[in-house]
């Protein structure tokens, strides 16, 4: 999905002419950026549907999916939650296999529940967590934890940045359960 518009393109998306998009931008209601050197103004995407929430426009294709990153995670918890939580339902499952492939998937696009396995190493996990809880993005965000019997001290794991803990062998059902109960609650807002 395109992450930064021209002003003739959100014209086009908002149903407006081109100039009232520009004196949007002039007057401050619509933020973006001008390229350096030119007059060419660009707005980013979450500025465009904060700007449309903000003022009743209908998003249609900008629409968001409820976002999830799962960190760490093996294949058949994957494919169980692809099975549990389908696209059809508007839930969009990204994977990131390590903190680097976290790191740079959760600052490109703003998911509402984390979900990250602590076999992936505890300090990891932890920084990880620690990491998106300092960042404003993520302070609505869930953050939820995979964790082996041994690994599973809740309250340790919840002063890292953790919301709630899932000990293993879990049942795949209950912590989807968590995750739509968070999306109903997204929709509500």
């Amino acid at each position: 999905m395109k992450k930064v518009f021209t002003t003739g393109q959100v014209a086009k998306i908002c149903k407006v002419a081109p100039c009232t998009v520009s004196k949007w931008f002039d007057a401050g209601r619509l933020r973006g950026y001008c390229i350096p050197g030119s007059q060419t103004r660009r707005i980013p995407r979450e500025y465009l549907v904060a700007f449309m929430k903000e003022h009743g426009l209908p998003l249609g294709d900008l629409e968001d999916g409820f976002k999830i990153l799962v960190v760490g995670a093996d294949k058949a918890l994957l494919n169980r939650l692809d099975e549990l939580l389908p696209a059809t339902e508007k839930f969009e499952i990204e994977i990131a296999a390590n903190s680097f492939e976290a790191g740079m998937m959760a600052e490109g696009s703003q998911s509402l529940v984390i979900i990250i396995d602590l076999a992936m190493g505890r300090s990891e996990a932890v920084t990880i967590a620690k990491h998106l809880r300092r960042n404003p993005m993520f302070e609505q965000a869930l953050i939820l934890a995979l964790a082996i019997e041994d690994d599973a001290e809740p309250d340790a794991l919840r002063t890292c940045g953790f919301d709630e803990v899932f000990k293993k062998p879990f049942d795949a059902v209950l912590l989807t359960q968590r995750v739509r109960r968070q999306k109903e609650a997204w929709e509500a807002e």
